[in-house]
Parts: structure tokens; sequence; C-alpha cells
């Protein structure tokens, strides 16, 4: 075995060379990587005993994808190109053997071997559009010509891993290897293409499928018209898609100038780096600098819910997902039926879980009447109403059922979690596991650390968040937390928009353009506007009391804030108009014209001072964790990096004149926050706080 260099090693194993890369954690694309590569092709290519060339991976995976810590930077070793070249040039065939993960560059550079072979396990991927970019090293123009037009515009816009047996059908790889055996199975692989002398088989000159697309361009509007909803407001997935059409209808050396022409475009524009920090940003909220990663741990095997309504069964799906035992408590029987048949049928109507599935996760869960049924929970999570009173009562029985050194966790969305656990002779114990509707599909987790709080009791839940497949953001208490408190600065001036002459579909217009999934008054009328009405209290004295006392109760009654059609399609209201109107007139005031540009800095930008706000009192980490929740929890549009990156971008120093200007005509609703205040006098930016 000779060393290459820190990461590479060559080797010759019969009569095929084998380049063994190890660059922990993933082997990423970095210059050491790069250099190794292109020395260990050299030594194979002058290695006359060598017929054939294996490239295989050390560790947990093949090579993973680019460096994203080298982007931006001075370049050092081989390029990529350079080394893309010498493989699918080189005089032997040359096979990549793949584990783990095949992703982005990674993939482009097995596209660029004459052969691949995986194990069962392995997956491959573009996911480059995640990052706001597209495959920049060929890969656009090299997977049409092996998987076709199709298939490569829904990998490379959904950044999906692919599966092996799924790449095999479609021709990404030539033979599946048995699982742990992928160093053995490669070498044999080589050792046969050699013997048998087949040809040394380049991806770039398979031009079969991208002719047959050619002259067809409506593969290419049909998609676009499919996907539009999602693609909404992104530049990366309408760039890979042009890219494409590149691979289709241009040489292969005209597609890569296409290629690198837009991804220069991508790289060097906002999209893309507000979702690099977006991935960076989520990475770092696991890292909490008063709990190391070697806290210990609390073992969660089994998972207590109070409460089966549509919060407390979509919370038990992600642990019954990962194999845990969940126990449902209610206090009705038909409740506690129709709670667990809910969960059922949401398996049932999942295109994902099979019914074999289905009845395994159904196995793990029972339920109960009794709390006693919670005694031996490792972990406790109550789902009740937003009272403070049933909360405490709850929490002072599970005191007295529940075993020595279990979590127990409320789901409040806002309400003091140390009231709460004052309640309990193990305040430690008490945290808040702040889940967002519907539980089951939602990414976000705030996890809300209390006075009391223990470490391993914040440890356990970060690491039990990653385990059911959430992103978990760690927040201090405050009404509201971080998400619900920042989502009131901006209904509270939705709000009073509509009372100055905004019509509600003018406000839902302009933070739907900004990124937002809809506005606040859509998704109002989706969510049902009678939540928390009271027909019996109601006196019309609001505008929400006169459209549900109307029976205006959202999208369910036909009509809210909107008229709605048959197909649950929306369109503006004269009778919401004229209500606003009266109650305008009413109020001694005269309807006004409000621009988008106003409409925009008033629910925007005090959403940036009130993060600021919470940054200065320590309830968030960092301006990064802020961003993560509204990303992951309130559909802040991720090519806008979440809040208090806008900010940045804008410029803070706008931002606080702003906020001088509404506080100096609207009041002290708008008063700077101490640290934006600080920030600018500093000249610095959010990014700066740590």
């Amino acid at each position: 075995m000779t060393a290459i260099n820190a990461v590479t090693d060559y080797a010759l194993d019969g009569d095929v060379g084998v380049i063994t890369l190890n660059s922990p954690p993933v082997n990423a694309l970095s210059f050491n990587v790069r250099d190794g590569l292109a020395g260990g092709l050299a030594a194979a290519l002058a290695d006359p005993g060598a017929k054939a060339v294996v490239i295989v991976c050390e560790g947990r995976t093949f090579i993973a994808g680019a460096d994203i810590t080298e982007f931006g930077g001075p370049q050092k070793g081989a390029s990529l190109f350079d080394v893309q070249d010498a493989m699918e040039n080189s005089t032997k065939p040359v096979v990549a053997a793949i584990h783990g993960t095949a992703l982005g560059g990674g993939l482009e550079v097995a596209l660029c071997a004459h052969y691949r072979v995986a194990v069962p396990s392995a997956r491959c991927g573009l996911p480059e559009v995640n990052l706001g970019l597209l495959p920049g090293a060929g890969g656009t123009q090299r997977l049409p010509r092996i998987v076709g037009p199709e298939r490569a515009l829904e990998m490379m816009t959904s950044g999906r891993h692919v599966p092996a047996d799924e790449c095999l059908a479609m021709g990404l790889v030539d033979q599946i290897v048995p699982e742990g055996e992928l160093r053995a199975g490669a070498v044999a692989f080589a050792h046969k293409i050699a013997a048998e002398g087949r040809p040394l088989k380049k991806v770039r000159e398979s031009n079969e499928k991208v002719e047959a697309a050619r002259g067809h361009p409506e593969i290419f509007d049909n998609f676009r018209k499919a996907n539009a909803r999602k693609f909404r407001g992104f530049l990366a997935p309408e760039y890979n898609i042009r890219c494409v059409e590149a691979a289709v209808n241009q040489p292969f050396e005209e597609g890569l100038k296409t290629e690198r022409k837009l991804f220069g475009e991508l790289m060097s524009g906002s999209q893309s780096a507000a979702q690099r920090y977006a991935f960076f940003a989520e990475r770092q909220a696991n890292k909490i600098p008063d709990v190391p990663d070697d806290t210990p741990t609390i073992p969660v095997n089994k998972v207590g819910i109070i409460g089966a309504g549509t919060m407390g069964g979509g919370i038990a799906m992600n642990f019954l997902n990962v194999g845990i035992q969940v126990t449902i408590v209610e206090v009705k029987q038909d409740a506690l039926d129709r709670g667990i048949s809910v969960v059922r049928g949401n398996y049932e109507r999942s295109r994902t879980a099979k019914p074999e599935e289905t009845e395994a996760r159904m196995s793990r869960l029972s339920g109960s009447l009794d709390m006693s049924a919670l005694a031996d929970c490792d972990l406790v999570i109550e789902a009740v109403f937003e009272r403070m009173d049933i909360k405490k009562d709850i929490f002072a029985k599970l005191d007295a059922i529940c075993k020595p050194g279990a979590i127990l966790a409320t789901n409040t969305s806002g309400l003091n979690i140390d009231e709460i656990a004052s309640v309990t002779k193990r305040p430690e114990a008490v945290i808040g596991l702040h889940f967002f509707s519907p539980a089951n599909v939602m990414k976000l987790l705030e996890v809300v650390r209390a006075d009391h709080t223990s470490k391993e009791v914040i440890a356990t839940s970060m690491k039990l968040a990653r385990k059911i497949g959430k992103i978990a953001v760690l927040v201090g208490v405050c009404p509201g937390f971080v998400g619900n408190r920042i989502l009131g600065q901006r209904q509270r001036e939705a709000n009073k928009l509509i009372m100055e002459g905004a019509m509600p579909w003018d406000v839902d217009r302009v933070l739907y353009d900004f990124g937002f999934p809809m506005g606040p008054f859509a998704m109002s009328d989706l969510a049902g506007l009678d939540i928390g009405w009271v027909k019996e209290r109601s006196k019309g004295e609001t505008i929400r009391d006169v459209l549900c006392e109307m029976d205006r109760r959202g999208q369910k009654t036909g009509a809210g804030w909107y008229d709605y059609d048959e197909n649950r399609n929306a369109k503006p209201s004269p009778v919401t108009e004229k209500i606003l109107h009266d109650f305008i007139v009413k109020s001694g005031a005269n309807p006004r014209k409000i621009s988008d540009e106003e409409i925009l800095e008033r629910c925007v930008y005090p959403m940036i001072n009130e993060g600021a706000n919470i940054l200065d009192e320590g309830k968030a980490i960092r301006p990064s964790d802020i961003d993560v929740v509204w990303e992951n929890g309130y559909g802040w549009p991720v090519y806008r990096g979440g809040p208090m990156w806008f900010g940045d971008q804008v410029g803070l120093p706008k931002v606080l004149d702003k906020m001088r200007e509404f506080q100096a005509q609207m009041g002290d609703q708008f008063k700077p926050a101490a640290l934006l205040e600080k920030l600018v006098f500093e000249g610095k930016k959010f990014a700066d706080v740590r």
C-alpha cells in the first residue's frame, strides 16, 4: 500500500488498482481529497500491474459532496474539473464503489467513472437545490444523459436521495454488491470488465436519451407547470431546469458553459447565501454553550401523552415512527377512541407507510383513562388546553405518579413553564416541548428551558428531537417564547392596517409575494375564525365577532375574511370590505391608501425588532436560532434567511430609522430595541452577535 497523501492510499489488489479515500467525517471534496484522487489515478495509470481502477471510501460514506466551507475561498490543490477529466479520460476502466451517500459533487465524481457499483443501502442524489445552487461540476449535463431528462429534472429540483435499487433500475449504477462487501465486490467487478475488454463508457458521450427529448419543449413546460407552487419564489429550481434544457439542446461542452454561467449567478446571489446560511444555522442550533456534547442523557423508551386531540395524536406519531412505545391518556373513552382512530387514519392515508408498518406502529400505541398508566414512562408530554389552572393540576398529579428521573414536558405554546414547574417537587425535570401543528408533519420543535431545568433534561430533549426527525431550537421562558412572541408583532400590525384602510387581501398579497405560504387573514380562514370564539359572549365588538356572528367562520363555512367557491378558491369579499369600512368610520377615522411598501415594513420590521429584544433578554442563544424557528415553524421563506438575516440584508440603520418613524407616528409599540440601537451605533450586524 502506498500513501498518496494524508487522506489517500493506493494498493494493487490482483490486477485492480484500488484508490482508498479516508477524510472524516464524510469524505467531502476538500483539496486533500481532490489531490488524493488525482495522485491515486496517476499512480494507477503508471502501475503496469493495474488493468482497472476502483475508487472506494473508508468511513460511513462515499464522497458526500463538496466541502462547503471552501465555498468562496481561493482555489487550493487540484481542481475538481481536472480530477474528473483524469477519471473520464483514463485509459483503464475506472469503477466508483458507493456506500452511504454519493451526493452533489460526490455523485458528479462518480458520474465521471466508467462504471458504478453500490451496496443496497447506498443513496445517490444532487441536492444542491437545497442550498440555492445547481450541480456545478457537470452533474446537470451528465445526469440527464444517463437517467433521461425527466428523471434528472425530478432528482435535481427535489434534491432527493435516491435508493440504490432505484439507481440500478434507472442505470445510474451498474451493479449492486452485497452489504459489507463493497471493496471485494467492486474489485471483482473491475477485474471482470477488464478481462472482458468492456468499453470505457463515458457518460458525456451517451446522447441517446437527451436526443430523444430534443424537439419536445413540452417536457419542460409541463414540469414547470406541475411544480409552480412548490418552486414559487426560488431561483435555483428554474436554473436547474434550464441546465437540463441545455443538456437536451446543446452539445456537451456548450451545456457545461451554460451550467457554469448559471451556477455563478446563483453562487453570487442573495438566495443561495441565505439558504447556505440556513443550512449552517440548523446545525448551529444544536450547540448549547453550557450543555456540552458529552452531557449525560436519559434513556427514553416509553413516552406518555396527556390529551388525544389533534396535537396529542400528532405528537404520538413522531415517537411511534421510531419504535418508541406511547401511552395516551384521556378523560373520556370516546375522546380516546377518536384520537387513536385519527392516528391510524393518518397512517393509512400516508403514501409512505406500508400496511405492515402501520400495524407495527399502532401496536406500540396504547390508551388509558387512568393517569397512573404513565407511572413507568420515561417522558410524559402534556398536550391539553392552554389554561394554566388545568396544566398545573396535571403536573401536580404527574409529580405524584411518575417514576423518579422521568421528564415532565408541556406542549404549551406560550404559558409560563416556571409557574407550571412550581407545583412539582422536581422542577429540574420540567421542560417545554412546543410542537407545531400538525405535529406529525411540522419540523420545528421549540425546546423551552425553564429556570430549574437540568442540563441532562435539555440534552436528552435535543437528542430525542433529532431522533424523531425534528429541528430543535432551545429557547427561554417568556410569553409566546420565540416564535409566537414575534408572530404577535406581525399579527398586531396586520390587524391595525385593515383598520386604517388596507384590505385583508392587500396584506395577504404583500406577505405572499414576500414568500410566505399565505398571509395572516388567509391563514385565519383556513384555521377557522371561531377558534376561541364563544357565541354566547360575542357582542359584535370586533370584526371577527361580526364575521362569526354572520356564520362567516372561514373556509369550512364558505366565507370568512374572503368568499370561497365550491373548490375553496378565495376571492375578495364585498361583505368584509363593508364591515371594515363601517368599523373605521365608527372609530372616527378615515380610510387611507396604504402602499405595499408600508404593509411589508410594518409587518416585518417589528418582527426584526422583537427578535432583537429576545436576544437582549437571553431568550434565544443566537440570532440564527430565531431564524431557524421562523423558517421551520412559520413559513418564513428560506431564500430570505429568516427575520434576523433579512434585517442584516436590509441594513439595520434602515430598520432602526423606520421603527423610529413609526414610533413617532403611532406610538411606543414601535419602540426600537436597545440591542438594535446599540448595533447600529457600533456599525455592527446581528451576525456579529455572539
